[in-house]
């Protein structure tokens, strides 16, 4: 055996060895297109969807703050598998640390059925956020325990995001009474709220989200400085919004819930629901007695109160049928002020054209549930009445949206 032939070999077994020991020691990594976000584990479909999910996430809030992307520290999103040795592992946690580089924000996520999107969206927000709190923070000493964002920031900014479902919201806000003053809703805990109190908080916190958005400069200042908060969140907000150092808050704190409560009302309405209180206008003001003679005050009276419903109407209409309800409008202003010359003629017009344009959209639906039905490889739940049972022999083909795509990432993890 050549001399030199043993110190090759164990040179070349060391390199196996360290090859093996790299492979086994490197976590797969993906880095979101901003650079903000590196997320370790799971897969890359996973990593993907959790990239697309932070950048969505962050763009809606520098949306809502008029900002731009100034981000200073990238933010690590580690995912992990919850695994039987360790079920004392929690769904989520933030590490905040300063190290000799610098600012360190991780998210450690394990993954769970527990980890619902809701309460996914909420830490993701809750991590861009301590990066806007102590982006210019340079004097942290090791060790030092940061602030929170306060629990309504956090649920205000999710229902305040464009998409997101409000009318929960309203709801809560309906079924509560009386309206809780707001110095008494900054103290409370959210953590120790039964599921109706929670809704009713989540509530609260986008009523005043909404209300503080308006001026998105001061509302970023408030971001800015919670790194020096105190223990009385009131004074803290009145600081960055002198708006809210008046004497007489209880009114326009007031008056944001009462807004709140009207915007249910501004809604578009379907096309069905449009119909629907348009036929039962129709059916009360009587238009076809009304062109045919001579009105007297009081009828006219009725009618410009009947123009100003439908005019009310057309602002919330479906717009396929927003401008018959305005012709309809019009038609009756006209009939308010004397002017019957030819409106018979109209209005029969207007009717007939209103049940065409509902025999069409009755086709349409039809066709478009046929082809749901009979031409889609996957159903889109769109045009469903009902929940239905489906076996495993008889599951639908996977979705390919992103939305279906994060959702089946995550499930693959289990």
């Amino acid at each position: 055996m050549s001399p030199t032939f043993l110190p090759g070999l164990a040179l070349a077994l060391m390199s196996i060895f360290a090859a093996e020991i790299y492979a086994t020691n490197t976590v797969e990594r993906s880095v979101s297109p901003s650079g903000q976000f590196v997320i370790y584990g799971g897969d890359a479909a996973l990593r993907g969807a959790m990239s697309t999910l932070a950048e969505r996430i962050k763009t809606d809030l520098l949306g809502i703050l008029r900002r731009r992307d100034q981000w200073a520290t990238a933010e690590i999103i580690n995912l992990q598998s919850r695994s039987a040795n360790l079920p004392e592992l929690p769904l989520s946690a933030i590490r905040f640390s300063q190290t000799p580089s610098g600012l360190k924000l991780q998210l450690d996520l394990a993954l769970s059925r527990e980890l619902n999107p809701e309460m996914l969206e909420r830490e993701i927000l809750r991590l861009i956020l301590l990066e806007m709190i102590y982006r210019n923070a340079t004097t942290i000493t090791v060790g030092e325990i940061y602030v929170d964002p306060p629990a309504w920031l956090l649920d205000g900014l999710r229902a305040l995001a464009p998409n997101a479902k409000r009318a929960p919201v309203v709801r809560a806000l309906e079924v509560s009474s009386p309206i809780r003053p707001l110095p008494e809703f900054l103290r409370e805990r959210p953590e120790l709220l039964d599921s109706p109190g929670r809704a009713l908080y989540s509530a609260y916190s986008f009523a005043l989200v909404e209300w503080l958005a308006k001026d998105p400069i001061q509302l970023g200042r408030y971001i800015d400085n919670l790194a020096f908060s105190t223990n009385d969140p009131l004074a803290d907000l009145q600081k960055s919004f002198p708006k809210l150092a008046g004497k007489e808050l209880e009114s326009p704190w007031r008056s944001q819930i009462a807004s709140v409560l009207d915007s249910k009302h501004s809604e578009l309405l379907s096309f069905a629901q449009t119909q629907t209180k348009l036929d039962a206008f129709l059916a009360t003001a009587s238009l076809d007695e009304l062109c045919e003679k001579k009105l007297s005050a009081a009828q006219k009276l009725a009618l410009r109160k009947s123009s100003g419903k439908l005019m009310l109407l057309a602002a919330r209409a479906n717009p396929a049928l927003r401008a018959i309800v305005q012709q309809y409008q019009q038609l009756a202003a006209e009939l308010a002020l004397g002017k019957n010359h030819g409106a018979a003629a109209k209005l029969g017009d207007l009717k007939k054209l209103q049940t065409q344009l509902a025999e069409r959209m009755t086709e349409i639906d039809d066709y478009l549930n046929w082809f749901e039905a009979t031409q889609l490889p996957t159903v889109s739940g769109l045009f469903e009445t009902g929940k239905l049972s489906v076996d495993s022999a008889g599951r639908r083909p996977p979705r390919r949206d992103r939305f279906s795509t994060y959702l089946d990432a995550m499930e693959s993890q289990f």
